[in-house]
């Protein structure tokens, strides 16, 4: 899953895995299901995974991985737009955090292969990461942070029989 964040001094992108993950297919259609993210993975696309960077987005300022190593996504519903786009409402939990999202995704299944491309913008300070965000910081002029962060989710899966 590609992620991207800003502030007035540049744009950082990376990606984070997901580490596990449900999807109900019903009569051939998504209908809900469950995506685990191990924030432990978080990487940045110029520099990996050990830099300040990284450093700063697993600390308490941000994503608090060592108290928080997964966030969860629960799909509870997918209402169609037309045959490949579809309106996806889950509950998203960040930091022991939860919180109603809605985002746009293309679902695809066939053949027992289901593959989902979707794009979920936050305001992170919905989850209480507030580190220099102009909602909650005077004077920050240039060292603001932006609060929206976008997440690219990838995700192709295989019917599993059990």
């Amino acid at each position: 899953m590609a992620w991207k964040g800003s502030s007035v001094e540049g744009v950082h992108t990376g990606y984070v895995d997901i580490s596990k993950g449900e999807l109900m297919i019903e009569n051939g259609r998504l209908v809900g299901g469950t995506v685990e993210v191990d924030m432990n993975t978080i990487e940045d696309n110029n520099h990996g995974r050990d830099n300040n960077l990284i450093k700063h987005l697993k600390s308490p300022d941000f994503f608090d991985v060592e108290k928080s190593p997964f966030s969860t996504i629960a799909l509870t519903r997918v209402a169609s737009i037309n045959d490949e786009n579809k309106k996806i409402t889950g509950n998203l939990t960040i930091k022991d955090k939860t919180q109603p999202v809605i985002f746009p995704a293309k679902i695809e299944v066939q053949d027992g292969i289901v593959k989902a491309n979707g794009k979920l913008v936050i305001d992170r300070t919905k989850w209480d990461i507030r580190y220099k965000s102009g909602k909650f910081y005077d004077n920050l002029a240039n060292n603001a942070i932006s609060d929206s962060i976008e997440f690219n989710i990838k995700i192709v899966a295989k019917k599993q029989i059990l």
